[in-house]
C-alpha cells in the first residue's frame, strides 16, 4: 500500500511465513483500509529476525503491530516490545501452537504451551482463522478476539473452470471419464506418525479396484519422496504428483479434481482447523471428504463426506476412504457438488476485511496519547 505524507502511519505488519508469501498477502488484504508498512521477515535466521523486528518496532513506534503466524522469533520480539515499550500487538493464527509443536517434538511441548498463553495474554487482540482458535485465545487471556478464516484468492468462473479442467487433465494424462480424488498443500513429513498430506489418498487408492480412479496431489516438501515410495508402480499412472505450482494456478488444478481431501486429526491440532484450502475447494465446486472434526458438523452435512477414525492415518479412516473411492457413483458425487452453497458468508473476502477494519479501529481508538510515527514507517 502506498503511503503519502498526509496519511497517519499507524500499523506495522509481519508474516512469519516469510516476506512475499501467501500469509503476508492475506494479512495485507485484511489491513487494506489502514496505512500499513510490512516488515520483511527472513525465515532463514530467527534470531536475526527477532533482533531486527524488535529494533524496528522501537525505532518506528507504530501504534499497532499485527503478526500473521505464531513463530517464536516474531512472537518474542512482540512480547519484548510490549513489555519494555508498551507497543501493542495483534496475533493472527491458524494453529493451536502448543499441541502442534508437541505433536512434532514432544519435549518442546510444555515450552510452547506457555509461549502460546503468554502471546495471547499480553496481546491487544487475536484474529483466529477459525472460531475454535478464537475461543482458545480468549481462554488464554486475549482481551479481544475475532475470526477471519480466509477466502479463495483466485476464483475461476464456471467457464474458466471448464477450460482449466480440460487443459490440466490433458497435460496430466487424465481422461474425461476418470474419477479424481485430490489435495493441495505442503507435503511436510511428520516422523512421529509417518504421515504427510496426500498419503491417505495413496494408501486408500491401493485398497481399491476401481479402474478409472486417480489421485492428484499438488504440492511439494519432504514428504514427496515418501508419497512416491508408497505409490510404487502406480506412480505416474493412477497417482500423479505435480510438485509445487504457482499460487495463482492452483484453481486450475482444483478444476481437474472431482473430490477434495481435507485430512485432519480429531485432536487438539486438527480439530481447531478449517485449513486455508477449504474456501478454495468450495469455490472450485468440489465435493469434500474429511474426518469427524468440528467444521464437518458446523458448516453443513450435505456437501461433504465425514469419515470415522481419529486421524487420516487411522485404519478406520483409510478403509472408509477406500470404500468411498470404490463405490461412489456419479449421481452421488453430483448431489454433493450441487449441495455446495454458492458462497458461505464465513469465507467472504470483503466481509472479513470489513470486520477486521472494525476490530483494528476499535483497538486503535482505545490507545491513549497516540505518538506520531517516525519516518521509518
Amino acid at each position: 500500500m502506498e503511503l503519502t505524507t498526509h496519511q497517519p502511519r499507524r500499523i506495522l505488519a509481519v508474516a512469519m511465513q516469510g516476506s512475499g508469501g501467501g500469509e503476508e498477502a492475506r494479512l495485507l488484504d485484511l489491513l487494506a483500509n489502514f496505512p500499513t508498512k510490512v516488515f520483511p521477515w527472513d525465515r532463514g535466521s530467527k534470531l536475526r529476525g527477532l533482533r531486527s523486528l524488535f529494533k524496528t518496532i522501537l525505532q518506528c513506534r507504530p501504534e499497532l503491530v499485527v503478526m500473521e503466524g505464531t513463530g517464536m522469533g516474531g512472537g518474542l520480539a512482540l512480547l519484548l516490545a510490549r513489555l519494555l515499550a508498551g507497543i501493542p500487538y495483534v496475533v493472527s493464527s491458524g494453529d493451536a501452537v502448543g499441541p502442534y509443536v508437541a505433536g512434532r517434538r514432544p519435549w518442546l511441548g510444555p515450552m510452547f504451551h506457555w509461549y502460546e498463553r503468554l502471546l495471547c495474554r499480553w496481546s491487544a487482540g487475536f484474529i483466529g482463522w477459525t472460531p475454535y482458535l478464537t475461543g482458545r485465545a480468549l481462554t488464554f487471556g486475549a482481551p479481544r478476539a475475532m475470526t477471519a478464516p480466509g477466502w479463495a484468492p483466485f476464483p475461476l468462473s464456471p467457464d474458466g473452470q471448464a477450460r482449466a479442467r480440460e487443459r490440466v487433465r490433458n497435460e496430466l494424462g487424465i481422461s474425461p471419464s476418470d474419477l479424481v480424488f485430490g489435495i493441495v498443500g505442503s507435503l511436510a513429513w511428520t516422523n512421529r506418525v509417518s504421515y504427510c498430506y496426500g498419503l491417505e489418498l495413496v494408501r486408500a487408492l491401493l485398497r481399491t479396484s476401481r479402474p478409472n480412479l486417480k489421485v492428484l496431489i499438488v504440492g511439494d516438501g519432504a514428504g514427496r519422496s515418501q508419497l512416491e515410495r508408497a505409490a510404487g508402480k502406480r506412480l505416474g499412472e493412477s497417482v500423479i504428483l505435480t510438485g509445487q505450482v504457482p499460487r495463482d494456478q492452483v484453481p486450475d488444478y482444483l478444476a481437474a479434481m472431482d473430490v477434495a481431501s481435507l485430512p485432519q486429526s480429531v485432536d487438539q491440532v486438527g480439530s481447531f482447523r478449517f485449513t486455508t484450502k477449504l474456501p478454495e475447494y468450495m469455490a472450485a465446486r468440489l465435493a469434500i471428504v474429511t474426518g469427524q472434526i468440528p467444521l464437518s458438523y458446523d458448516l453443513g452435512d450435505e456437501w461433504l463426506w465425514r469419515l470415522a477414525g481419529d486421524s487420516p492415518w487411522d485404519e478406520r479412516y483409510l478403509n472408509s476412504l477406500a470404500q468411498l473411492m470404490d463405490r461412489v457413483t456419479i449421481t452421488e458425487l453430483n448431489a454433493k457438488r450441487n449441495a455446495l452453497p454458492d458462497g458461505l458468508v464465513e469465507f467472504d473476502r470483503n466481509k472479513q476485511i470489513g470486520r477486521v477494519t472494525s476490530f483494528v479501529s476499535d483497538l486503535l481508538s482505545e490507545r491513549h496519547g497516540h505518538a506520531s510515527a517516525s519516518d521509518c514507517l
